[in-house]
């Protein structure tokens, strides 16, 4: 996926995981968790499943693997913090 591609997707990723995990972030924080999501759901499911959503342009598969592994990040930092 290109840069752009990947701001874009990483962005909306971020935003959904943001409103379903009722949290309060800005655009770049958006932007890194739905990127950031992508790579380790990628990693994560791609390893222990063999599931894989890479894309050469935009894909449902990279929004979807970027929402939930936002929301895997947004749980992980609440946990760390100790809020619930």
């Amino acid at each position: 996926m290109g840069w752009l591609a990947a701001i874009i997707v990483g962005g909306i990723a971020g935003w959904l995981a943001e409103q379903f995990m009722k949290s309060n972030m800005g655009l770049l924080a958006n932007i890194l968790l739905g990127i950031v999501g992508a790579v380790l759901f990628n990693f994560i499911f791609g390893s222990v499943l063999g599931l894989y959503a890479a894309g050469a342009s935009f894909s449902f598969a990279y929004l979807l693997a970027g929402f939930v592994g936002a929301c895997i990040l947004i749980a992980i930092a609440r946990a760390v913090r100790g809020r619930a």
